[in-house]
């Protein structure tokens, strides 16, 4: 039977229980605050980081893993007895940076098999792909195979968010100044989803509540689900959305994280993600 290690990078936002419990090795990004440069995961978890977002006189900046921390996570798969890595990074559109370190790695390690699979998605729909991934590894799979698997589950997961603050999204390039000046003024709350690999508006709402029953009735119309996911950054109207899809169908439990330093980064605080894998 094939061993294959499962590795992602932190954009994925898997909670290191879940990682653990399906042998999934996450490769972490890093956070900037003005000069002070912290690893996601090691240096602040996601309750650090929305503490410093709240007190921070600048906004945070994320930068990619060096070519070194894919590689000695590889080596050590190596070492281990694995017969290969499957490597599922973010969408190479939002970090390129991030898929090529992971490329890069590869390209070190003579003989041994490392497949980089861009997974053209973010935070759980990453985490999705992965899980995903992890199970046809436990199952006994072959790289090739879960490779496969990877690039079928990530064409039918769906990442949506609901925003509370065009700060951050602002400061990311995501939209002009002027743009996010009139949507805070008229209090609009977008809803992105993830498209190719990039992150798009998907519809502006204008107030929160309207926010977040548009998303839930969405969610609502596209069910019933393999995999759900439910992303918390820092919304303290997070209990109600969950209430507004009790009920929904879906054959795994559904799954609700911390929203972490990578995406919540350019996101802001008050986000909520929905990631979704529809039925084969």
């Amino acid at each position: 039977m094939a061993r294959v290690r499962i590795v992602t990078d932190s954009a994925c936002d898997l909670t290191d229980q879940l990682a653990d419990d399906n042998g999934i090795v996450i490769v972490p990004l890093s956070i900037r605050f003005g000069e002070e440069e912290l690893v996601d995961r090691r240096d602040l978890n996601a309750a650090d980081f929305w503490k410093r977002c709240a007190t921070s006189p600048t906004l945070p900046e994320t930068s990619a893993p060096p070519p070194g921390a894919f590689q000695s996570v590889y080596e050590a798969a190596r070492d281990d007895g694995y017969d290969a890595v499957v490597c599922l990074t973010i969408s190479a559109e939002l970090s390129s940076g991030t898929h090529q370190s992971a490329q890069t790695a590869a390209q070190t390690l003579g003989d041994f098999d490392v497949r980089v699979v861009d997974t053209r998605s973010v935070t759980m729909g990453q985490g999705l792909v992965a899980l995903a991934a992890a199970e046809a590894a436990a199952a006994g799979a072959d790289a090739s195979e879960v490779a496969r698997l990877v690039a079928d589950v990530a064409g039918r997961t769906h990442v949506y968010g609901a925003i509370d603050t065009l700060d951050h999204l602002q400061r990311g390039g995501r939209i002009g100044a002027a743009r996010a000046m009139l949507g805070s003024m008229l209090s609009i709350k977008p809803v992105i989803h993830v498209i190719d690999g990039v992150v798009a508006e998907e519809s502006k709402q204008r107030t929160r509540s309207r926010c977040l029953e548009y998303l839930a009735a969405k969610l609502r119309a596209a069910a019933p689900f393999e995999r759900l996911a439910v992303c918390d950054g820092a919304a303290p109207d997070l209990d109600k959305f969950l209430g507004l899809l009790e009920g929904i169908e879906t054959s795994h439990r559904l799954i609700t994280v911390d929203l972490g330093a990578v995406v919540g980064t350019h996101t802001g605080p008050g986000t909520i993600g929905a990631c979704f894998e529809l039925p084969a």
